[in-house]
């Protein structure tokens, strides 16, 4: 059975709840969870998990396609959404040197991973818009490195 936090009733629309064989027996219910492919493997929590999600791309109803990118997460204020930033280096050619900037995107983050907190490196896969600014979902977390592994001097750029 799903979590029931809203005043809807969440469920997957692909799966039909009320199947008499199996309220009668004491199996699992089904629970609707797809490859996205691209290398990336479904986690164990999309799995045996009990949320639903439209919008996740293992068990949701929206397909990756286009860009896999990498960021770093900055904030996680959102419902189900981060917003991660991506360094990156310019090229200036009248000094022959490059300068650091930086992008922040929101992405959607499923349920599926847990424990995830700021400073963990993300990787994205594009997909549709899911609203005026969501058009990535996370499909891998790395965790972030501890801190007393990193010099203490300097903060490390990504």
């Amino acid at each position: 059975m799903a979590d029931q936090s809203e005043r809807a009733f969440q469920k997957q629309p692909t799966v039909f709840q009320n199947n008499k064989r199996l309220l009668a027996s004491n199996k699992k219910a089904n629970r609707l969870v797809r490859n996205v492919g691209l290398g990336f493997k479904t986690p164990a929590e999309a799995r045996d998990g009990h949320y639903i999600d439209k919008k996740c791309p293992f068990t949701g109803n929206v397909h990756i396609r286009g860009r896999i990118l990498t960021g770093v997460i900055t904030k996680m204020k959102m419902q189900r959404t981060i917003v991660i930033r991506r360094d990156y280096l310019h090229y200036i050619k009248k000094y022959n040197r490059f300068e650091k900037r930086h992008k922040t995107m929101s992405v959607h983050l499923s349920p599926c991973f847990r424990d995830t907190k700021p400073g963990d490196i993300v990787t994205v896969g594009e997909c549709r818009p899911l609203s005026k600014t969501l058009r990535f979902k996370v499909l891998k977390v790395t965790q972030a490195p501890l801190r007393s592994s990193l010099p203490s001097s300097k903060t490390v750029w990504r």
